[in-house]
C-alpha cells in the first residue's frame, strides 16, 4: 500500500472509530486530498495524532498492558525545532508521566526531523572496567557515546544517563536530567532485611524512546512513550539476566540457598523473592506497578473487548508470556497472530 492509500485508509478508520458523521469524514478527506496535491505529504491533525497513537498502543503485539490504550496522554510537540526546545518537552514528559509515582501513560510526538538517541529517557549507564562491567551492560555502547560527547558519570552502578537529542542529522547534543526529576525506588524485602545490603534500586517509569511511531504512512522517529512497569521486567530481567545486573547469585547467597546444583532450584527461589521485593518496594513507595498475574488477567479482558468490537487480535506470544510462571497464565496456553497492524510503534536503526 502506497503512502497516499495508507493515509487515506487511516483517516477513514480513525473517523469511523471516533464516530464522526459522514459529512465530517468527507470534509476531512477533501482537505487531505488538497494537502496531498500541494505537498504529497500527510500531517495528522491533533485529533488524528491522539487517536492514532492510542491505536498504535492497541496494536502493539508485544505489550501485555493494552487494556488501557484509551488512557494514553498524547502531547503534540511537532512544532519544536531546536535541541533546547525538545529537551524541555522531554523534561515535561518525565514529570507528567511520573506524577509523584501515580504513573500516567504518556507519549510525546516530535517533528520527523528529531531523533532521540536514548533507548529509554531514563536509563542507567554501563562502564567497562578491569573487574567487569559496572552498571547496566545494556548501556555500555551508549555510555561510551555519551562520554565521547563530553558527559561524565559518577561511575556508580546506577548513574542516570543524559538525554541525547539530534535535529536534522546534525551533531547530537546531550543534556543532564535533573536528579530531582528522576523518581527511583530502593529495593527492600520485608522477610529478608538483608536485601537492603544489595544496594538495588530502579527508576519508576519505563519511557521507551528509540522506537518510531507510524500513523497513516507518516513516521515519527522521536515519539517517547510509557506505561508502567510489570514487576518481572525489573525483577526477572533487569536484575536477574546474566547479561544485565546478574544479581540472582547474590540474592541466593543472602537467602542461604544451596547454589551448588541447579536441581535445588535456587534460581527459581531467588527469582521469586527478588520479584516480591520489587513489588513490595514499589507499592510501599507509592509507585504504580502491576504483577504478572494481574497483568495477564487484564490482557484477557482486553482480548474479550477486542473480540466484542470485531477487531482481529494480534500478539507476539514470546513477549506476552511473563518470564516468571508463564504456564500459570492463560496466555501460555493460547496462540496469537503476530501480524503487524498499523498504526504501530516500530523498531528503527540505531543512530550510533
Amino acid at each position: 500500500m502506497g503512502l497516499y492509500d495508507e493515509a487515506r485508509a487511516f483517516i477513514l478508520e480513525c473517523f469511523n472509530e471516533l464516530g464522526k458523521r459522514v459529512e465530517e469524514t468527507d470534509g476531512r478527506l477533501a482537505a487531505f486530498e488538497e494537502e496531498w496535491l500541494q505537498r504529497a505529504t500527510y500531517a495528522p491533525t491533533y485529533e488524528e495524532l491522539e487517536h492514532g497513537a492510542r491505536m498504535a498502543w492497541r496494536n502493539s503485539n508485544r505489550c501485555i498492558g493494552r487494556l488501557f490504550w484509551k488512557s494514553l496522554n498524547v502531547f503534540d510537540e511537532r512544532h519544536l525545532g531546536t535541541p533546547d526546545e525538545v529537551v524541555q518537552a522531554l523534561y515535561r514528559h518525565i514529570e507528567f508521566a511520573t506524577n509523584a509515582g501515580k504513573i500516567r501513560p504518556t507519549i510525546t510526538v516530535f517533528h520527523p526531523s528529531v531523533r532521540i538517541w536514548n533507548h529509554q529517557l531514563v536509563r542507567y549507564a554501563g562502564y567497562e572496567t578491569e573487574r567487569g562491567i559496572l552498571g547496566d551492560p545494556h548501556s555500555v555502547v551508549f555510555t561510551r557515546v555519551c562520554e565521547a560527547l563530553g558527559w561524565r558519570g559518577k561511575r556508580t552502578p546506577f548513574d542516570v544517563l543524559p538525554l541525547v537529542v539530534q535535529i536534522n542529522g546534525e551533531q547530537p547534543v546531550w543534556f543532564p536530567i535533573p536528579e530531582d526529576m528522576v523518581l527511583e525506588v530502593e529495593i527492600r524485602h520485608s522477610d529478608f532485611p538483608q536485601f537492603e545490603a544489595l544496594g538495588l534500586k530502579w527508576y519508576a517509569v519505563p519511557m521507551i524512546s528509540d522506537m518510531a511511531l507510524e500513523i497513516g504512512g507518516t513516521r515519527y522517529p522521536a515519539a517517547p512513550f510509557n506505561g508502567w512497569y510489570m514487576e518481572t521486567e525489573i525483577g526477572a530481567r533487569n536484575f536477574a539476566d546474566v547479561t544485565r545486573y546478574d544479581r540472582l547469585p547474590k540474592v541466593a547467597a543472602l537467602m542461604g540457598l544451596d547454589t551448588k546444583s541447579d536441581a535445588s532450584l535456587w534460581k527459581d527461589k531467588a527469582l521469586i523473592e527478588l520479584n516480591i521485593a520489587v513489588l513490595q518496594s514499589f507499592k510501599e513507595s507509592g509507585v504504580t506497578i502491576v504483577d504478572h498475574h494481574t497483568a495477564a488477567k487484564q490482557f484477557e479482558r482486553f482480548e474479550q473487548i477486542e473480540m466484542d468490537e470485531g477487531r482481529e487480535l494480534t500478539g507476539d506470544w514470546t513477549w506476552l508470556i511473563p518470564p516468571v510462571s508463564p504456564a500459570a497464565t492463560h496466555i501460555f496456553h493460547r496462540n496469537y497472530d503476530n501480524t503487524v497492524v498499523k498504526p504501530n510503534y516500530v523498531r528503527q536503526e540505531s543512530p550510533f
